[in-house]
This record gives C-alpha cells, structure tokens and sequence, in this order.
C-alpha cells in the first residue's frame, strides 16, 4: 500500500485552472494533489539578440518556489543574490519541454515567458509546472490569434510531465513528497501525445534499477500522461 493510499497507477487529483491570473495573456493554476503552480505566460514584442532578423519567436521559462511552498520557510533566491542549480535546471526543462512541440517560424519574432511559481510543493513541482504550462501557453497563442496577430497556433501536439518511482520495490505513478523522499529510484517523463519522449531524468536513489522496473515506470508515465491530456484539453475548451 502507498503512504497516500492510491493505487499503483493512481494520479493525484489533478485540477488544471485557466485563466488563474488577471493580467497574463495565459494562464493556469496546475493542482497535483497538494503541489499547487502557478503558471502564466507573457507575450513580449522582442526576442534575444541572437534571433532577431531570424523570422522566429522564441520560448523561455523562468520558475521559482515561494519562501513558505514548503514547511519551513526557504529565503528567496534574489534575496541570495543567485539561482540555485536547481532552479535552473527546472526553468531550462519546462522552456525545452514547450519549444520541443511549438513550431518557432510560426508566430513571428515574439518571445513568449513562461514563469512558474511554486505556491505549494509535496513533490513533482517540475511536472506540474510543465503540464501547466502547456495549457497557459496555448492560451496566450490564442490571445494572438483573437488579435490577429497570427492565423492559427504553432503549437505542434500536446505535452505533458509525470514522475514516476520505485517504492518498496514497486513501479508508482505520481510520487508525492512522502514517496519521493522514500523512493529507491524515481524518474521525470515529459511525453507528446504520441507518446514520444521529450526528456527522461531518471536517478537510482539507493540501489540500481532494471531495464524491467524503467519500462515499467514509463508504462505508468504513458497512462499518467493520457489522463493529463485530457484534462489539459478540457481546462482549454472551458475557457473559450
């Protein structure tokens, strides 16, 4: 039995709130159980110095965790006057994660910023940042195409993230803090909904891990991110 009595290839209760926040062209509060980000994307009318003159946009992505996201309060990163590894690796994956299924000829030299804060962590803030994400995202490809800015989104096919962890010897869907902090391997897939691989960041945490347990974590990550897009598809057409 898992610490949160789900079943094996159980997700959390996942709840996915567009149009979170007032101001940004996109928008939406990702809710994995009780990890809570929120995600916005921001439209901007320049790109980086190494892509102007090139016809493409360009997507980035910056993420952060609130001092109190976790039970003992963490100082903000610009009071320390840097990002810690961590942080950059998360931003670097979510921005990799949406250039990877966004055609970047197809919405001109615009830079869309994706900016993820963690309101409440208990594991996979990076999944949810990116599952989120992808719903904001397509949200502000919307807003352009509502001002005629392009004819239609070039976002190519749906992405999606889950982690995934042997516990106990067995393969689990969805790790939240209390497994993950447990956990004798655990991994992080982002998939397309073809099922194509985006990025796999998969670490053994105690003992080595068999091709056997890998394939069946990616199993549960392929029916995890199935359930994940139809709900991203369901927070879009609800909030046209």
């Amino acid at each position: 039995m898992r610490p949160s009595g789900r079943k094996p290839n159980e997700l959390r209760s996942i709840v996915l709130e567009p149009g979170a926040s007032k101001y940004a062209e996109g928008s939406c509060l990702a809710r994995f159980g009780d990890t809570h980000v929120l995600c916005t994307a921001s439209v901007e009318t320049s790109v980086p110095g190494w892509m102007k003159n090139s016809g493409k946009g360009w997507i980035t992505a910056e993420y952060g965790m609130l001092p109190r996201s976790t039970g003992t309060r963490t100082a903000r990163e610009a009071s320390r006057g840097k990002q810690s590894g961590r942080t950059q690796e998360i931003q670097r994956l979510i921005g990799r994660s949406l250039r990877a299924v966004t055609d970047m000829a197809g919405f001109g030299e615009l830079q869309i910023r994706i900016d993820c804060d963690v309101l409440q962590a208990d594991g996979g803030t990076r999944t949810a940042a990116i599952t989120g994400s992808y719903v904001a995202l397509q949200q502000a490809f919307d807003h352009l195409i509502g001002l005629s800015v392009i004819a239609k989104s070039p976002v190519t096919t749906q992405v999606a993230a889950v982690s995934c962890g042997i516990f106990s010897g067995s393969a689990l869907l969805d790790l939240d803090y209390q497994e993950d902090s447990a956990a004798e391997a655990d991994a992080n897939f982002v998939l397309t909904t073809d099922e194509r691989l985006v990025e796999v960041q998969a670490t053994a945490e105690e003992h080595p891990f068999s091709q056997a347990q890998f394939d069946e974590m990616l199993g549960l990550a392929r029916e995890g991110v199935a359930e994940l897009f139809a709900l991203q598809r369901a927070a879009l057409e609800g909030s046209q």
